[in-house]
Formats: structure tokens, C-alpha cells, sequence
């Protein structure tokens, strides 16, 4: 393993404020993490949990959900169900063993480029504390292991 850990992060964006957070913050010409791919959404409510699952169980180190603000939703609440669903997948992962601040919510709206640009950046940071997740490896090894005992 290479000394410097560069964490992969997938980000869910809605369409209507934070995808359109990020464009602004290329346009202004505001830096953050390249680590970040991501994933642009009509709403933020259409996050199935399984895809934050199936992005941790294919590599990716963390995840990165953003929407519009409560309140604020182009789809009325379906921010609020973004915001229960967030709670339910971090009390999982815990369940899992696997640190639920690999898992993070963010408000933005589509004039906040800046605090977007620093939600990523500060993420990016966190999850490179946190080290490699490394869940693709784990699972071949558990399964090597039940094989083994067969």
C-alpha cells in the first residue's frame, strides 16, 4: 500500500440546487478535492439507499449526499425523506462496523458553490482520516473463508 491514501468518494447531487452548487463552484473557479465523482440526481429523495451500499461495496471510501435545503425542495419534502434514509444507512453501517462518517449529508443550494467547494474538501479530509474502507477486499476474504469451511 502506497504511503499517501487518496480516498474515492461518490457524491449523489440534486439536479434543481447542489449539482448546480458545484457547476457554480467551477465557474468561480473554486477549488476542491478531485476525489469526488459524481452522480447527479432529479432530487436528492431519489437516493435508494442501496445505491450509497452498492458505491461502498464497489470501492468507493465514502459517500457524499447533497440536496436542497428542508424547506426548499423542488419535490416539496422529499429532502426530509433524504434526511431520515441518511439516519437509518449510518445507524447500518455502525451495525456493520464500519464508520458511519463515511456517510455525509449536505444542504446546498444552487448559489452555494463556496460552501460546496468546502463541504467536499473538508469531507475528502475526513474520510483520508479514516483510512482505506476497503470493503471489496474484506468481502473476497470472507467469502474465501466460507468457501474454506465448506
Amino acid at each position: 500500500m502506497s504511503e499517501h491514501f487518496e480516498p474515492v468518494i461518490i457524491g449523489f447531487t440534486c439536479n434543481w440546487c447542489s449539482y448546480r452548487a458545484a457547476d457554480l463552484a467551477g465557474t468561480a473557479r473554486l477549488k476542491y478535492a478531485p476525489n469526488v465523482r459524481l452522480v447527479r440526481l432529479m432530487c436528492s429523495g431519489r437516493l435508494d439507499p442501496t445505491f450509497v451500499m452498492k458505491a461502498l461495496s464497489d470501492g468507493a471510501d465514502g459517500v457524499l449526499i447533497t440536496g436542497c435545503h428542508p424547506g426548499e425542495c423542488h419535490y416539496v419534502e422529499q429532502n426530509y425523506k433524504t434526511l431520515r434514509r441518511y439516519l437509518l444507512l449510518r445507524r447500518l453501517l455502525q451495525g456493520m462496523g464500519i464508520a458511519p462518517e463515511r456517510v455525509k449529508l449536505v444542504w446546498a443550494s444552487a448559489a452555494e458553490g463556496a460552501k460546496l467547494a468546502n463541504e467536499i474538501n473538508s469531507f475528502v479530509e475526513e474520510v483520508r482520516a479514516l483510512g482505506p474502507l476497503g470493503w471489496p477486499q474484506k468481502l473476497a476474504g470472507n467469502v474465501k473463508e466460507v468457501e474454506v469451511a465448506a
